[in-house]
């Protein structure tokens, strides 16, 4: 590569990015860290996990760099209003809650830390290559997810312990679906970076993630998992000026996948709705009983931490969650009605802003866009029968995504202001 195209890839840093150094480094080591919500601790009275520290730590940096430069806080985004709309919504809802102490500990974990977080990163990302090291840290952390329930699925495989009725082993996360909940979106940033990025660095790391996860999504037999990663390579293949070439040799490649004996019974599973062990006829029993108990928590939702309360006692064939496996009732049950047009705002206003930046940013900062756009597609498609926000890694990373993508538009109005000033 060139020097002059490498400096139109990634223009020099300004002065006030290049001061936040420390912050964005701590901000990469915690978005590598998104999975180590699950390593946990206590101080004193006072429950935590490395992710936590992680988070904690990156914004005391950069409340420290901040009191140093006294350089704006980007705190306006599209996503401004929603977002505190959002955490209204949540604060009422550790008020309704059955255990307020665990619906404020919730209530910390998916909206407080990941929005302060949100806006550090907007503020200190100034361009693609930064972006990128961001984008790092978090497939290092699907890296290690990946590897881990990759390995721990082959040695179940190989000693034959594997029934493609039920969920496969996992590692790290407790069920496998968590695998492709976590990895999915990621995955699509990396895809994009794969067709897209100018800079071979991106390109080769983004392969080897997609190599990986790929094969460790494939492995976790999430039949969720498995549609929102075709929904992210059709969005690819329809992306790529070859789109027929792509989409044929897609086409190929999920006929192969589909004939794979494990593969073929899992799925099979799913086809036959008299099924005992078809999780989508268990879905739609388990959100009628929703519907049925949320008539007496109609405005206000269960609270936080009490979908689970309020569902008790469970009926017969129901094994006992935490919520319902769809993201509508999901965000209804544990913030409200408020809680549910707050975030339909906020992936209105992401995909607005995505696919804005698809089209108008610089070509460095465009492969990021499509990733983060094609991400929101595989949240929305997976979470129609999961709950792809409320666990600590996966609002950590959807903020993350959002704050990605929301930078690549700031960086594009820096350059050539007025070009980009939806907000």
């Amino acid at each position: 590569m060139t020097a002059q195209r490498a400096a139109e890839l990634h223009p020099p840093l300004s002065r006030p990015g290049a001061e936040y150094r420390l912050t964005r480094w701590l901000a990469v080591l915690t978005c590598a860290l998104a999975p180590a919500y699950t390593v946990r601790w206590h101080i004193g009275f006072y429950p935590t996990t490395a992710l936590e520290a992680g988070i904690i730590l990156t914004l005391l940096a950069f409340a420290w760099e901040y009191f140093r430069q006294r350089q704006a806080i980007e705190w306006r985004s599209p996503f401004t209003w929603f977002g505190a709309l959002l955490v209204i919504a949540a604060a009422i809802s550790v008020l309704v809650a059955p255990d307020r102490r665990a619906a404020l500990g919730l209530f910390r974990a998916y909206f407080i830390e990941p929005v302060l977080f949100f806006v550090v990163l907007t503020t200190v990302i100034r361009n693609s290559r930064q972006a990128f090291t961001v984008v790092l840290g978090l497939g290092v952390g699907g890296m290690v997810i990946a590897l881990a329930n990759a390995a721990t699925t082959l040695d179940a495989l190989r000693h034959h312990v594997v029934d493609t009725a039920q969920n496969a082993p996992v590692a790290i996360y407790q069920t496998s679906n968590a695998v492709a909940l976590f990895l999915v979106p990621i995955l699509a940033v990396a895809g994009s970076l794969l067709l897209y990025s100018r800079v071979a660095r991106e390109r080769r790391w983004s392969a080897v993630f997609v190599a990986v996860a790929g094969i460790a999504v494939i492995l976790s037999f999430s039949r969720g998992g498995y549609v929102a990663l075709l929904a992210v390579a059709v969005g690819l293949a329809l992306s790529h000026p070859r789109r027929w070439w792509f989409l044929g040799a897609l086409a190929l490649l999920v006929a192969i996948a589909t004939r794979v004996p494990i593969i073929a019974s899992r799925l099979a599973h799913e086809i036959n709705m008299n099924d005992p062990n078809n999780t989508l006829a268990g879905r739609i029993h388990l959100w009628r009983v929703t519907l049925t108990m949320m008539r007496q928590h109609l405005v206000f939702g269960t609270g936080l931490s009490g979908y689970a309360h309020f569902m008790t006692p469970w009926p017969n064939g129901l094994v006992q969650v935490i919520y319902p496996h769809n993201l509508i009732l999901n965000f209804w049950v544990a913030t409200g009605i408020l809680g549910v047009i707050a975030f339909l705002g906020l992936l209105v206003a992401a995909f607005r802003t995505a696919s804005r930046g698809w089209r108008v940013v610089d070509a460095g900062w465009r492969p990021f866009e499509l990733g983060v756009l094609l991400a929101l597609v595989a949240i929305v498609v997976h979470g129609l029968v999961d709950v792809p926000y409320f666990k600590n890694d996966l609002s950590f990373e959807f903020w993350v995504l959002l704050a990605i993508s929301w930078a690549g538009i700031l960086a594009q109005r820096r350059v050539s202001p007025g070009t980009a000033t939806d907000r």
